[in-house]
């Protein structure tokens, strides 16, 4: 069955499986979230409680832990009582980039969280300002490769995607920009727009309104190729072969959830992302819904670990 259509058809089939479950949540469930409010992670968080919490029927209160790359609120959930009602919106920083990044990381991932479903793949832009001198990726790093040391990226957290991306860049492109680590995306766009930041690689529901604004220039998508989302903008591939970071969103909980707790929550998920307002809400934000099953997702957080560690090796990225 095609990706798009299994995903549909497990959509439809989920509400008889919460019917059938033999867990409810018996009071609000907190998803805590390791960036600042208004960052990419932040909004599709927001935008699936609010359907979230009328399938499960308990409100969802978003819990913002920003700092360390995720890691202040992967470390909350880790310590929660295994129940289901405290879950993490992890990203490919805290579930997959930072083992890698940080060497004294106090838990592991895949031995301290339950898997419960992806959530989706995060469109993510490489923008500056709409007044900076650069008008295209080349420009850019002609401009960094002048003045070696100067030219800053900011990133919404150390580990996340936009650092490595930004550390990928520098490595392809053989430049030395300085990474500026903020505590979300909010922050990052509000200095990139005042110029000091130079640049960044961002997700598309913090920068899309200012790019449709004319207020940031969208120089690349850090793929390939083009995102069908946006076609006029040119993949970062076409100037540096190869260049490839992915973004995106998954729901996990603390180690040892009993089996019905996690059924009940991938069912709840795969309602929510089948629903035609959050499906549009979040696109609109560059978001693709990827719900999946407990065990596929514990696939492939293990092949982006895999994938991550020698590419963050490579990249000279680390954080003591």
């Amino acid at each position: 069955m095609p990706r798009a259509t299994r995903r549909l058809a497990l959509g439809f089939l989920a509400a008889p499986v919460i019917a059938r479950a033999q867990w409810a949540p018996s009071r609000p469930i907190r998803i805590v979230v390791g960036f600042a409010a208004g960052g990419g992670t932040d909004i599709t968080t927001r935008t699936m409680a609010a359907r979230l919490q009328q399938v499960l029927g308990q409100p969802i209160v978003v819990d913002n832990r920003p700092g360390a790359g995720g890691n202040l609120a992967t470390e909350q959930v880790v310590r929660a009582a295994p129940d289901g009602h405290t879950l993490l919106m992890g990203t490919i920083a805290a579930l997959a980039i930072n083992p890698s990044l940080f060497p004294n990381l106090p838990f592991d991932p895949r031995r301290d969280l339950t898997p419960i479903s992806m959530a989706g793949d995060i469109l993510n832009l490489m923008v500056c300002a709409a007044d900076k001198p650069f008008r295209d990726v080349a420009a850019l790093i002609a401009a960094a490769r002048a003045r070696p040391g100067v030219l800053s990226h900011g990133s919404s957290g150390v580990g996340g995607s936009g650092h490595l991306a930004g550390a990928l860049f520098n490595r392809l492109a053989g430049v030395d920009t300085i990474h500026v680590p903020y505590r979300g995306g909010g922050a990052l766009i509000a200095d990139i727009l005042s110029g000091k930041v130079d640049f960044s690689f961002a997700t598309a529901s913090t920068t899309l309104p200012g790019v449709e604004a004319g207020r940031l220039r969208a120089l690349a998508v850090p793929n390939p190729a083009r995102s069908p989302l946006l076609p006029d903008v040119p993949a970062l591939g076409e100037t540096l072969p190869g260049f490839a970071v992915a973004n995106w969103n998954a729901l996990v909980g603390p180690a040892g959830m009993a089996p019905e707790i996690v059924t009940a929550l991938n069912a709840a998920m795969r309602v929510t992302l089948a629903d035609t307002e959050v499906r549009h809400h979040l696109a609109r934000h560059g978001v693709e819904p990827t719900p999946s099953t407990p065990a596929e997702l514990a696939r492939f957080i293990a092949e982006e670990t895999a994938k991550w560690a020698p590419i963050v090796r490579e990249s000279g990225a680390s954080v003591d």
